[in-house]
């Protein structure tokens, strides 16, 4: 049975997480949906009750009956290289081979309809409430007036970005940004905006869990530092154990969710209570392993060969 990979060319983490499947001797194909149709192809048959489909690239022939699981890890927009990309071939091409794959028995990690709900903030916000998280006062609005309000009750809070940083234009990232109840906020009207009560961490939390099993890393904060993605820091991050009452959390989150996979950010406060940020159902975890010695890559790839 096969493991595949959809991913970028490029990808560190993916890459560790092949080479310990090629230690166990997994059979895998490694496919950038980008790459279809051009280096790569695929067919699939609807004939006569039964289903027949195959992915070929690098050479290499994968029936859908060898199918073991799917790891959906970074891959490219379909048709993005071939040689006359368009939106139509992209929808096409998504149609041909996601429809191909939702046709299998495989196991995902994640399936791709889970990790499209669970990249929608909004929502994770509220999961993250429903398992008993630590989440901090919220609001997302493009009232004026309610975010004037929510400043004036909480005092000391933050804007961030929901979507995170944009695919295309302009060409910013919107750090984490501390601002008062006296700022301005007449440009609110102008699209959605998220603000949230600061809280003061003394460290910053990264919990990653592999079907069910997780691996929590902690980093002392910078002082003055609000997002940890910015700025530089002399700290690094090491191994800390799980809470209790944070595990019970995070076992029911990711069945909510439906995530085999996931990458929590945790902002832990002076009292040691670990406020929770976001949800990465895709989640960067080499530079965690590599700092920590954490086996995560050897976690996903026990996984995938299950």
């Amino acid at each position: 049975m096969t493991v595949l990979i959809l991913t970028c060319r490029q990808d560190v983490t993916a890459d560790m997480v092949v080479a310990r499947l090629h230690d166990h001797g997994v059979p895998l194909m490694r496919l950038d949906p980008a790459d279809l149709p051009g280096t790569a192809a695929l067919s699939a048959e609807y004939v006569s009750g039964d289903f027949q489909g195959y992915l070929s690239t690098g050479g290499r022939l994968l029936s859908m009956s060898s199918l073991r699981s799917i790891w959906v890890r970074r891959p490219g927009a379909p048709a993005a290289h071939a040689p006359e990309p368009s939106p139509w071939l992209t929808a096409e091409t998504e149609q041909a081979l996601y429809g191909m794959l939702y046709s299998t028995q495989a196991r995902w990690m994640n399936h791709p309809s889970a990790s499209a709900q669970a990249r929608c903030k909004p929502w994770q916000l509220r999961i993250a409430q429903r398992s008993n998280f630590a989440v901090p006062p919220t609001v997302i609005t493009t009232f004026p007036y309610a975010a004037r309000q929510f400043a004036e009750q909480y005092g000391d809070i933050v804007v961030k970005a929901a979507s995170g940083p944009p695919s295309g234009g302009p060409p910013v990232a919107l750090p984490t940004t501390r601002i008062g109840p006296d700022a301005d906020f007449a440009a609110v009207s102008a699209g959605p905006t998220l603000l949230q009560q600061y809280i003061p961490k003394q460290a910053d939390i990264r919990l990653t869990c592999v079907g069910g099993r997780m691996y929590a890393a902690r980093k002392p904060a910078a002082e003055g530092q609000v997002d940890g993605r910015y700025g530089t820091s002399e700290h690094t991050w090491a191994p800390v154990d799980t809470p209790d009452r944070i595990a019970r959390a995070v076992h029911e989150f990711i069945d909510l969710a439906g995530l085999a996979y996931a990458a929590f950010d945790f902002a832990e406060d002076e009292d040691g209570v670990w406020w929770f940020l976001e949800c990465n159902q895709g989640g960067q975890f080499g530079f965690i392993e590599l700092e920590t010695g954490q086996p995560i890559a050897e976690e996903v790839a026990r996984w995938l060969r299950a």
